[in-house]
């Protein structure tokens, strides 16, 4: 670390400063140079230690954003695909009982046509053009009527 005005972390002046003001005391000059190695060799230590570093979480955020969007897009596809399912099951359904309500009325014609060929035979045997007791005369007009 260098500072401005510093080299190496003494000033240019230092020497000039130092003998100036501190020079008259031989024991604070020992004590202010024995500080200042002491720190110096701190700080050298300090800077020379491994350190661990850590490292930012860069693709953290992206990630979880990432899976955030994946999730919502797998569950709006999953309710869109069962919603789709329910409208094809709910229109086969209706289909279906569109088909079973026209067999019902095809079986219902079927059985009122059955009943009126029914009620025809019953008719025609039952009813007869003559009564019984003109019924000579009925078969005397059948043969004139031949001829």
């Amino acid at each position: 670390m260098s500072f401005r005005g510093f080299e190496g972390g003494e000033s240019r002046n230092a020497g000039v400063e130092a003998k100036g003001a501190v020079g008259e005391d031989p024991e604070l000059e020992s004590a202010l140079r024995n500080f200042r190695s002491s720190v110096r060799a701190w700080s050298d230590a300090a800077y020379r230690q491994p350190r661990l570093v850590e490292v930012a979480p860069r693709g953290r955020v992206w990630r979880r954003a990432a899976a955030w969007a994946l999730g919502s897009v797998l569950v709006a596809a999953g309710t869109l695909g069962a919603r789709q399912e329910y409208q094809h099951w709910q229109e086969m359904d209706r289909l279906a009982r569109l088909r079973q309500q026209q067999e019902l009325r095809r079986v219902e014609e079927q059985k009122a046509r059955e009943a009126e060929q029914e009620l025809a035979k019953v008719d025609t045997a039952v009813s007869r053009e003559v009564p019984d007791a003109l019924e000579p005369l009925a078969q005397l007009m059948a043969a004139d009527e031949g001829q």
